[in-house]
């Protein structure tokens, strides 16, 4: 099976998410390395800047709105690789957590919620604060998403852990805490933008966990967004069914039927005896609905 295959696999899959997002910013990584390459040779010179003015989100609103689609188009680029390194290895640590236990699509919606979060946490403060006002400046690359996605996986585990070279296990809860201190302590830098962005996403992060174990999903605009668009790339139009004669009530859209006492205090007896890692996503899944208020 040939390399473009490979991708095409990969997109076809509705449960791959998590794969998709890393191998989306990826593959715009090896596109702007090969683009500038090829300026370089030419010109002498990379000029990531000519691709930067319309894929990055520009500080400056009245340009952002000739280039709408820079909202989600900066949080897959790269420039640097220490940056992707470091962003795509957080986003499949973290990512795979909260896929494990909250799936896909919401995944997915943290991921997009936090890239806007960090726009518009970037825009306010480049144009109404006067430290950064008369600055233009671009924004880019997929830290806001996945310090959202960070802050999200440790609001919904905040004891899990995680195993650190030379220091040992850490509860995710101290590994967001110190992301966040890091991006309040960095805005001094160089790299203001990219730090409020990172604080834009932080909240968002958190606000969706505490929103969804209060019932409310804030990424379900995200997913109808993403069904129609999906819809118009397969070509198949989204059925409805009908059912005539008497059924029982539908369960209201995005809820689900909260579990027994009985499997809770099952769920709670293994934790007591082998730990939340030896739980299945089905028992994960059951032990945050019954956290739901």
């Amino acid at each position: 099976m040939s390399f473009i295959d490979d991708i095409r696999t990969a997109f076809s899959r509705r449960d791959n998410a998590l794969n998709q997002l890393l191998l989306i910013n990826a593959l715009v990584f090896v596109a702007l390395i090969l683009f500038g390459a090829v300026m370089f040779v030419s010109t002498g010179s990379s000029n990531h800047g000519i691709v930067l003015e319309w894929i990055a989100v520009p500080s400056e609103p009245m340009r952002l709105l000739t280039r709408p689609w820079t909202l989600l188009t900066y949080s897959f680029t790269h420039i640097a690789f220490f940056h992707i390194l470091f962003n795509l290895l957080n986003l499949y640590w973290f990512g795979s957590l909260v896929r494990e236990y909250l799936g896909d699509r919401k995944l997915v919606s943290i991921y997009v919620l936090g890239a806007l979060a960090g726009v518009v946490l970037y825009l306010l403060a480049f144009n109404l604060l006067p430290v950064f006002k008369g600055q233009p400046s671009v924004l880019y690359g997929a830290s806001a998403s996945v310090v959202a996605i960070i802050v999200a996986a440790a609001t919904l585990l905040p004891d899990y852990t995680f195993s650190i070279i030379l220091i040992g296990p850490v509860k995710i809860k101290y590994i967001a805490a110190v992301v966040v201190l890091v991006s309040v302590a960095s805005l001094d830098r160089g790299n203001a933008g990219g730090e409020i962005a990172h604080l834009g996403g932080a909240l968002l992060g958190f606000l969706y966990i505490k929103q969804l174990q209060a019932g409310r999903d804030l990424g379900t605009p995200v997913q109808v967004v993403g069904d129609w668009v999906g819809g118009l790339l397969s070509g198949r139009p989204r059925l409805r069914v009908t059912h005539r004669g008497g059924s029982a009530p539908a369960p209201k859209k995005g809820t689900m039927p909260k579990p027994e006492q009985n499997d809770i205090d099952t769920i709670l007896d293994k934790i007591s005896r082998s730990g939340y890692e030896s739980l299945s996503k089905d028992e994960k899944q059951k032990l945050f609905r019954a956290s739901q208020k």
